[in-house]
């Protein structure tokens, strides 16, 4: 059985667009009731959530097909399958996770204890995108939850169909003492926004983020922003070209390329750019087929108004690969643009769309400088045999991740933090870093008042109490030091 919620006495509750305010209220009272802060509470709102998932998977298919045209199995791996494995691993070390953690104390200090107790921030704001509109708001709450903290949804209204779903479903499984979903457009997130939040986290464009940030710098509200950019991928003869197209294209083409770490375009020398255009194309069909339009497999862009964006991105440029755009059904064909000019506009903005430029260099030291003369993007994949290529792009460019021979498939590692830099996002979740991004940690110190140990720094100051404190502070610096050796 789930968890049935009690309403906080004397008080209602709704979370239509108009009430925002009011769901904020609402939710910071239950937070403020301390009714979020038990291992318990934290528990069994992890495992509703997981109970939600499982009970309405087809449901959710079915509504993320009719956003993204999305096939089942994408559905499965890219969004519900990816929720149910940060839930597993939350529910696996949530007691962990949770402990208190000793800290060591100095010398000066003894007899003494120290340790970092981890306390939930309060009220959240977790604003999802439309692209995986299931994954990326479902994930983020996992760590609220985990944390103990109330928590208002904001679910993208460019994804109406997940929005609706999700908000019937998350109102009957979880706790609405604590947990509120808001639907709307911009108004509704900038009515939102102009709330008092203990921590807002943001997925979407760069542009949106900014406005984020402004928004809460009025409160001084830490932020995650969750961002963009383009990726890179760099790509040279040293490996197998027909499996590194085949990866290279998995990672492109799913979601139809609406993907925040999708390869955004590559850089090859001609010579193995030209090698490399065949293996697509052959990835393409083996995919797709001759005509992916006809494929169940191969998704839609999310609205007209975003097929259009891509259309205006594709005009003046000689694809070697497909091209085709059909702006009223949302379907760009899987696109390839080889030799593409690094100041056209296809190169200055994020694609998000199945659109892969690929960009000439002379050799890796040249993809190397391409990269570091832009924004830092929010992932880096590299394909490459040569262990010095792999060290030289570790080592000198700088991202949210880098993978060697796989796009995208870090998010799936919920040991390693997932995030961005610079204008790609700041702030990181997955697994633990979820739980630590959602949670205060406060320091704590205990000490005795006897013995008291702390004559040496009262005044007054004697040249003895000066000895003293100097071959101490000496001692302790020492003993610091050693971890380092």
């Amino acid at each position: 059985m789930s968890h049935v919620p009690q309403p906080i006495k004397g008080e209602t509750m709704t979370t239509e667009p108009k009430d925002a305010a009011t769901a904020v209220q609402h939710v910071r009272r239950g937070f403020e009731s301390g009714v979020t802060k038990p291992l318990a509470w934290r528990r069994d709102q992890l495992q509703a959530l997981k109970r939600l998932i499982l009970d309405n998977q087809e449901l959710l298919e079915s509504a993320l097909h009719r956003d993204l045209g999305k096939h089942g199995t994408e559905s499965q791996v890219t969004e519900i399958g990816f929720v149910l494995t940060e839930l597993e691993y939350a529910l696996r070390h949530l007691r962990a996770w949770a402990r208190p953690r000793r800290a060591a104390v100095p010398f000066v200090l003894a007899p003494a204890s120290a340790r970092t107790v981890y306390e939930p921030k309060g009220t959240l704001l977790i604003i999802g995108p439309w692209n995986y509109p299931v994954q990326l708001i479902l994930a983020p709450l996992v760590g609220a939850l985990a944390a103990g903290n109330a928590v208002v949804l904001k679910p993208s209204e460019v994804a109406p169909a997940t929005s609706e779903v999700l908000t019937a479903l998350i109102g009957a499984y979880l706790d609405e003492r604590a947990v509120a979903v808001v639907e709307g457009d911009a108004d509704v997130a900038q009515e939102l926004l102009a709330q008092r939040f203990d921590h807002i986290f943001f997925t979407g464009s760069t542009a949106i983020g900014r406005i984020v940030a402004k928004a809460a710098s009025e409160h001084l509200t830490p932020a995650t922003l969750e961002l963009g950019g383009k990726s890179p991928a760099f790509i040279d003869d040293t490996v197998d070209l027909a499996a590194a197209a085949r990866r290279l294209m998995w990672g492109k083409l799913m979601n139809a390329g609406q993907t925040c770490v999708a390869p955004d375009y590559v850089l090859a020398s001609a010579e193995t750019a030209a090698a490399l255009v065949p293996h697509i194309r052959a990835a393409i069909a083996e995919f797709y087929g001759d005509d992916p339009a006809q494929s169940g497999d191969y998704g839609r862009m999310v609205s007209v108004r975003h097929t259009q964006r891509v259309s205006e991105l594709l005009e003046g440029q000689t694809p070697v690969i497909g091209g085709r755009v059909d702006v009223d059904a949302r379907y760009v064909e899987p696109t390839v643009v080889d030799d593409a000019d690094p100041e056209s506009r296809l190169m200055q903005e994020e694609i998000f769309a199945p659109v892969l430029p690929i960009v000439h260099v002379a050799d890796a030291a040249e993809a190397v400088r391409f990269i570091a003369a832009r924004d830092k993007p929010l992932a880096l994949y590299v394909f490459s045999e040569d262990d010095e290529t792999r060290r030289r792009f570790t080592r000198d460019t700088s991202s949210g991740a880098i993978a060697f021979g796989i796009p995208a498939a870090h998010l799936t590692v919920p040991d390693l933090p997932f995030g961005g830099v610079g204008s790609s996002g700041m702030g990181e979740y997955h697994g633990e870093r979820s739980f630590t991004t959602f949670s205060n940690a406060k320091a704590v110190l205990s000490k005795g008042l006897t013995p008291d140990t702390m004559s040496l720094v009262y005044p007054p100051f004697t040249e003895t109490k000066d000895t003293i404190a100097r071959k101490i502070i000496a001692r302790t610096a020492r003993l610091l030091g050693r971890d380092d050796d």
